[in-house]
């Protein structure tokens, strides 16, 4: 978006996020990352300024904003460091969730404990065994009396250590077919039973904590179950998914804009034949090209976002969003590094860490190939014949 079609409310906002990134995030991240270190203190200035709530509604003390200016807090936080984007995504998702599908009483327990940053949330869908075949998960849970008996494992789970509180899938009917309509969604905090297992190193997306959820005969009251009734999960969770393809392709158009931004000042300073390589027509017509494919998927997520805004379901622009974000992020962190040559290669050069995160938004809330098969699904349903 423009800065002449922004609100006010929204340049104050991105205006402030770009001073806490500047001043909190920037200055430390390459070590932090390199290192694989938890930003403690920048989560704790993050429950300051209010990040953890904010497209939490204010009745329940969060910020109350709308997903198009959440996209743009996340560009801007992902032009610093990715990862940060990672502590407050899934923990939104599960916010999401609860505010959308949980009862009353579901809300007041867990929605201002969330928008506080006092509970840390999460979600769990992918497995060992299942990742994109969402309906094949194995995580059990069995009604026994006001409970239910939740076993199985979860993988992949960011916020997995450090998170409290998860939106977790699992199978409440193993007959029924197909396998989707047997799943429902429980919001359930860590305690005897459930923990987190393994911490699991990473190509990128350094720095923020993913790990395996382990559920070994863990009870849960009944009233952790989201909705008034079982088998809703998979359409709860797949509506909640939405804001996460948003929130990824928002991540895309911010490390994709700092991998640009990164090599347009490099080839102005660099010299090669005599004259900077930003005068070379081959480096010009990168730059070109970069910039255009930045500008059409900040586009496309302002455009998902706009349509989750005013209430109506987004799987088509979300999936096209996250798509394109995406995949451009990785061509142009890939050219980014190519303008910076050989220097472009070695850890002195912010740009190598932007080549590490892209391959995350190709993979993380749905992959590629998931999401052409959701725009085609979408594409047969709007165009039907007959």
């Amino acid at each position: 978006m423009a800065p002449d079609t922004m609100t006010e409310d929204q340049k104050q906002i991105v205006a402030m996020i770009r001073d806490f990134v500047k001043r909190d995030i920037e200055p430390v991240a390459s070590e932090m990352d390199h290192d694989d270190i938890y930003p403690q203190e920048i989560v704790e200035k993050m429950k300051t300024l209010g990040l953890f709530g904010c497209i939490i509604d204010e009745e329940y003390g969060g910020m109350g904003l709308d997903y198009t200016t959440y996209a743009m807090i996340i560009e801007e936080i992902c032009k610093g460091w990715m990862s940060i984007a990672g502590v407050i995504n899934s923990h939104l998702i599960m916010a999401y969730i609860v505010q959308t599908y949980g009862s009353d009483d579901m809300k007041r327990a867990y929605l201002p404990a969330m928008a506080s940053g006092e509970k840390r949330g999460g979600i769990a869908l992918t497995e060992p065994n299942c990742g994109s075949d969402v309906a094949a998960i194995e995580t059990s849970a069995v009604r026994d009396g006001d409970d239910y008996v939740i076993n199985g494992n979860k993988m992949m789970i960011t916020n997995g250590e450090q998170g409290t509180t998860f939106a977790v899938l699992a199978k409440t009917d193993k007959e029924v077919r197909p396998g989707h309509r047997g799943i429902s969604c429980f919001i359930l905090e860590k305690g005897p039973g459930f923990r987190s297992g393994r911490h699991l190193e990473k190509l990128g997306y350094r720095g923020i904590d993913t790990s395996e959820l382990i559920f070994e005969d863990f009870h849960a009251p009944a009233t952790s179950l989201v909705g008034d009734e079982e088998n809703q999960g998979f359409y709860q969770m797949m509506s909640a998914l939405e804001v996460g393809r948003i929130n990824i392709a928002a991540r895309a158009v911010g490390v994709a804009t700092a991998a640009f931004e990164t090599a347009i000042a490099y080839a102005q300073q660099r010299r090669t034949m005599g004259k900077p390589i930003a005068e070379h027509q081959a480096i010009q017509i990168k730059l070109a090209d970069m910039y255009t494919k930045i500008e059409a998927a900040r586009l496309l997520t302002y455009q998902a976002a706009a349509k989750k805004d005013a209430g109506e379901r987004c799987d088509l622009e979300a999936g096209m969003a996250k798509l394109f974000a995406s995949e451009m992020c990785a061509e142009v962190a890939m050219e980014a590094m190519r303008i910076h040559g050989g220097y472009g290669y070695f850890k002195d050069y912010v740009v190598e860490r932007y080549y590490r995160d892209a391959p995350l938004m190709i993979i993380g809330e749905g992959t590629s190939e998931i999401q052409k098969l959701v725009i085609a699904r979408n594409l047969l349903k709007k165009y039907k014949q007959g």
